[in-house]
């Protein structure tokens, strides 16, 4: 269960370790289109302990004519209320020159398998909020914005104050 050929022009698979400067290039290039690549400091070396060597997150990457169109990273969380694992998607991005040809609902759709496979009660994601093409998008594969909660953040030397007040 590595290699997913969709149709003629579009496969998926899982990122093998090779992939690592890809994921990292597919990330600063999310970054770019999101106006935040000046918070990018992941490295391959991290990327590749994270992925393949602690397990923490796992990586789809969709190629569309035999090249790299896009990716997927996700991760499971935990829904206390449903006794079940969830996934949770960090990222989803297609390239700008492919997109509109259904890679980014191919990528959603084929995560949506897995939860499904793996027995998930959901499967969650977050969107910045002037990113209206993608609202949209999302909106349209029926995810509803989960407007009651409000996401928090503790990072940086916030965090370390924080494990240090224990």
């Amino acid at each position: 269960m590595h290699h997913f050929q969709i149709n003629e022009h579009v496969q998926l698979r899982f990122a093998k370790e090779q992939d690592i400067p890809l994921v990292l290039r597919f990330i600063r290039e999310l970054a770019e289109y999101e106006h935040l690549l000046d918070q990018v400091e992941v490295t391959e070396a991290a990327l590749g302990k994270t992925i393949f060597q602690d397990k923490t997150a796992e990586v789809i990457i969709c190629e569309y004519a035999d090249k790299p169109a896009g990716f997927a990273l996700f991760f499971h969380n935990f829904s206390t209320f449903l006794g079940k694992p969830g996934i949770y998607i960090e990222d989803i991005f297609v390239l700008p020159a492919l997109r509109g040809k259904g890679l980014g609902t191919i990528i959603l759709s084929f995560i949506a398998v897995l939860a499904e496979e793996r027995h998930c009660g959901r499967l969650e994601w977050a969107c910045l909020n002037w990113n209206k093409p993608a609202i949209a998008f999302y909106k349209n594969q029926r995810a509803r914005p989960l407007t009651e909660w409000t996401t928090y953040r503790i990072t940086g030397e916030n965090l370390q104050a924080l494990a240090k007040s224990r």
